[in-house]
């Protein structure tokens, strides 16, 4: 906690926020991390969906025309597919969130020296002296918009000023969904037959091992280690489509 000056502000005032304890709704991730890690998990959804879709329809020995369609169409598809589901995913979310503040605002507004004594209690747990955890909450407290945004922070674990928007996550998920499926595809655009297939493979994993290398920001594993994960993963399912289609290419030509 910053020194007291001699007219301190609210922000002076407020303890630096330590873990939410076990069983309180974490705040949900906002800025750029947040969205960084969505755009790197559209991208591998489109790169893993769309070599996959096209690998089996290559494995039943289909003509060019009909992969290059599939592939459009599956990457139209699960690009469609990922906006809604992410959309109606932060819309319910958003909605429950903005919920929850209602019902803290109407708190604060019902009985404010409850909210006082609770948010000095929330102070005290923290390791703040009783005195001095009452005089911050009583200062908090002067400012209504200050005062539910701390509220909410402390008790919900929520940003008011970043519950997400649903359009910009849909749009998002749109678009990296699509850079990534059109990896796969883009080889049929310009080539046919067994040179594109295996331009589409080689693209595509060189593409996963990128994107899983990426993740290893989020985690503790080395990059090397998280983009050989993710080749294999994505190779395993393009193998297995492939071995599909042309088992399924065989036995519709016998």
């Amino acid at each position: 906690m910053k020194a007291f000056r001699s007219r301190p502000g609210v922000e002076d005032m407020v303890p630096h926020p330590g873990p939410i304890p076990a069983g309180e709704p974490a705040a949900p991730m906002g800025g750029r991390s947040g969205a960084l890690r969505a755009a790197i998990f559209g991208v591998n959804d489109g790169l893993v969906s769309n070599l996959a879709l096209i690998m089996g329809v290559a494995g039943a020995g289909v003509g060019p025309s009909v992969v290059l369609v599939t592939g459009i169409a599956g990457l139209l598809a699960g690009a469609f597919s990922m906006a809604a589901g992410e959309y109606v995913s932060m819309r319910v979310q958003r909605e429950i969130f903005e919920r929850l503040i209602h019902i803290e605002a109407h708190e604060l507004a019902s009985d404010p020296e409850g909210e006082t004594v609770e948010l000095a209690q929330i102070f005290r747990q923290r390791g703040i002296p009783s005195d001095l955890a009452r005089q911050i909450a009583e200062r908090l407290m002067e400012s209504p918009q200050v005062a539910l945004a701390v509220h909410a922070k402390e008790e919900l674990g929520l940003d008011v000023e970043q519950l997400g928007s649903p359009w910009g996550a849909a749009g998002s998920s749109f678009l990296t969904f699509s850079l990534g499926a059109l990896v796969p595809l883009s080889p049929y655009l310009v080539a046919e037959g067994f040179a594109a297939a295996m331009a589409a493979v080689g693209l595509s994993l060189g593409a996963l091992f990128a994107v899983g290398g990426s993740m290893s920001m989020f985690t503790d594993r080395p990059w090397w280690l998280s983009g050989g994960r993710q080749l294999g993963i994505g190779g395993i399912a393009a193998l297995i489509t492939y071995g599909i289609g042309r088992l399924l290419g065989v036995t519709a030509l016998g």
